[in-house]
């Protein structure tokens, strides 16, 4: 038993509980919003001191086990409130999930106090968040469809089954060719698609242009842009809306290729950071000004794309990556960096995730210098942006290709100055 503590006035403590009960109020406030529940604001924040409490006494008097008997009491005091007082048939709280917050708001309280402060609180805004939006994450579930769902259940089997028995080993001309490498490449890109995939279906058409153009382009902002061009012809009212999406779905490319490129080759950042950085300030200029000029309440449109972890999208960009990787090994010892940035700028048409994957791959390996690097993806980049005001005039029209052509050359042109600056 720790006397000293005992005898002092413990006032050292002070910052751990208050950090309990701010947890407690903010799981506490969702949870004060369904009047079914029987556990509200109050409840959750001396749910998340006591845990605090019981893990200090623990601490102090050297028995583990008051921790245990707290969570014991918590659950069981909980589970007694709604037997004596079990919900109504039509009640949208069976029990469950306010019992779990309850639990969980115990452990984050003890958390706090064995040093875990930080985990805590990034864990309690992510419970809150998975209660407040109960309703949009039931929609998804339910508007899933059993294509999606194998679809999942592939991709995981590959990720977590596949990936760790795959050699991690050097093979081909170049030693290019890494299969545990290259799928890992696979489920980077697919996770981070099918994140945006999902976020777009809870988040619908209800929350506006920029929400919509984040996620679109997140999952595929070549979709997004062909959607959104066939609507911007069909409906003249749409054309600021719909350049207002496509030009946010390719700005948000810039931020996918930061998010990919500080994963797989964190020492290319400092010089990919101000070509990135320039487009999406300059796009996000141009996205400001054309989306003050949308018609307020025009009719918004999910993006229809395909679940990027389906097995035949997830190999097929595997294959993709591969030939990708090999030719701009092959072409840059060929020809050098012309035939590198040739290599970029025909792949860069269609898909600018594999040749940034394979020319970080190629820096990694020492076969690229960073500026190297940096112009191919730069070239990839526009190239694909080229490609996609294309599609925006061949669909949409000159009048929607009007107003795209502001964004995507704010965007161009802030990515050609981060270049000019290295």
């Amino acid at each position: 038993m720790d006397i000293n503590f005992l005898q002092g006035n413990g006032i050292e403590a002070l910052p751990q509980f208050l950090t309990s009960l701010a947890i407690g109020l903010l799981i506490g406030l969702e949870r004060e919003r369904n009047p079914s529940a029987k556990a509200g604001l109050r409840t959750f924040a001396l749910v998340a001191v006591f845990g605090t409490l019981m893990a200090l006494l623990a601490d102090k008097i050297g028995s583990p086990w008051m921790v245990v008997a707290g969570i014991a009491a918590v659950a069981g005091t909980i589970i007694a409130a709604y037997l004596n007082s079990p919900p109504d048939e039509d009640d949208a709280d069976p029990g469950t999930t306010t019992v779990v917050a309850l639990l969980l708001s115990y452990g984050l309280g003890v958390m706090i106090w064995v040093g875990l402060s930080k985990l805590a609180v990034m864990l309690a805004i992510g419970i809150t968040t998975l209660l407040y939006f109960k309703p949009e994450l039931r929609g998804f579930t339910q508007s899933l469809a059993r294509r999606d769902l194998v679809a999942v259940l592939q991709f995981s089997v590959l990720t977590f089954i596949v990936l760790p028995i795959l050699p991690d080993q050097s093979y081909g001309p170049y030693d290019a060719f890494n299969p545990y490498q290259a799928w890992l490449m696979v489920v980077l890109i697919s996770g981070i698609s099918l994140a945006g995939y999902a976020a777009l279906h809870v988040v619908g058409a209800r929350y506006g242009a920029p929400l919509l153009g984040f996620f679109g382009g997140l999952v595929s902002s070549t979709a997004t842009t062909m959607i959104y061009a066939k609507h911007g012809k069909a409906n003249q009212a749409m054309i600021n809306l719909a350049a207002s999406v496509i030009v946010i779905a390719s700005m948000v490319v810039l931020l996918r290729l930061l998010v990919v490129s500080s994963i797989v080759a964190y020492g290319a950042i400092p010089t990919l950071l101000p070509v990135f950085a320039g487009g999406l300030l300059a796009g996000l200029v141009a996205a400001v000004f054309a989306w003050r000029k949308t018609i307020k309440g025009t009719e918004l449109f999910v993006p229809e794309t395909t679940n990027p972890a389906e097995l035949h999208t997830a190999i097929g960009f595997g294959l993709l990556y591969v030939i990708v990787l090999l030719g701009s090994a092959w072409m840059a010892d060929l020809a050098g960096s012309q035939g590198l940035y040739a290599v970029a700028l025909v792949s860069g048409l269609t898909d600018v995730d594999a040749i940034t994957l394979s020319s970080l791959r190629l820096f990694n390996l020492g076969q690229l210098s960073e500026q190297q690097t940096v112009t191919a993806i730069t070239i990839a980049f526009l190239s694909n942006v080229a490609f996609k005001f294309g599609m925006v005039v061949f669909i949409g029209g000159w009048a929607l290709a009007r107003q795209v052509a502001i964004g995507f050359g704010a965007i161009a042109c802030g990515v050609l100055f981060g270049l000019l600056i290295l």
